[in-house]
């Protein structure tokens, strides 16, 4: 009997989305990357009575996997509630292509609807640093 390598990192979406805080939405989110090394790192949503300082299950994985030294990805579990899969937001779309440009997408509810995207679908045209003017970016004093 064969299992999915996926299995591992939706089982770590769906608990992320278990600690998600979201008492003004109610839209928990959880997200957990497959890294490169087969590491997987889990983050959830979490919002804020001032709006804008809240920060989605994608970025919260990207940052803890960041934190640990991860800089390639191969794949990304959404696990939400809704009655569709959801896809990124177009931030976590920008930050996620960053690091993996060709990352796959998957998107699952509770309710085991699943659909996958490439990041490079759902972004076609990222900024990237190829993006900036010639001499900026990190490498700039």
């Amino acid at each position: 009997m064969t299992t999915d390598p996926l299995d591992r990192v939706r089982a770590e979406a769906r608990k992320a989305m278990a600690q998600a805080y979201a008492p003004y939405s109610g839209f928990k989110v959880g997200a957990a990357l497959l890294c490169a090394d087969h590491t997987v790192v889990a983050g959830c949503n979490v919002e804020s009575a001032s709006y804008p300082v809240g920060i989605c299950a994608e970025r919260s994985a990207l940052g803890a996997a960041i934190t640990r030294g991860m800089r390639e990805f191969r794949a990304i579990v959404i696990m939400t509630d809704a009655v569709e899969p959801t896809a990124p937001c177009g931030m976590c779309r920008q930050a996620l292509a960053e690091f993996a440009p060709d990352l796959a997408v998957i998107s699952r509810t509770s309710g085991g609807r699943e659909m996958q995207w490439s990041l490079a679908e759902l972004l076609p045209r990222p900024f990237t640093p190829s993006s900036l003017p010639s001499g900026a970016g990190l490498n700039s004093a």
